[in-house]
């Protein structure tokens, strides 16, 4: 139930303030909630709606690094160092 208020809540919140929403707040909250209905879901293996969540945790993220200006190029470096530090960490 905690999950689907704060995806209510989230959404209104968008809907009232419109462009002044703190978007990347909503995408936060709006992912938090998915884990949990992910995580709810799972419990009750339900999968059609364990995919429906994990697919919004998936466009939460999206969202939150479209929401925090981070460009295709920053999201690409930084994926890259990741690669790199975990290639060097595992291969040793």
């Amino acid at each position: 139930m905690i999950g689907v208020l704060m995806r209510v809540s989230s959404f209104s919140l968008v809907s009232w303030m419109g462009a002044e929403s703190p978007f990347f707040f909503v995408w936060a909250f709006n992912t938090t909630d998915a884990v949990i209905l992910s995580w709810c879901s799972l419990l009750k293996k339900d999968n059609a709606y364990s995919l429906l969540n994990v697919f919004w945790i998936m466009v939460g993220v999206v969202g939150m690094l479209r929401a925090s200006s981070y460009s295709f190029i920053d999201f690409k470096i930084a994926g890259l160092h990741f690669l790199a530090q975990f290639v060097t960490i595992f291969s040793q």
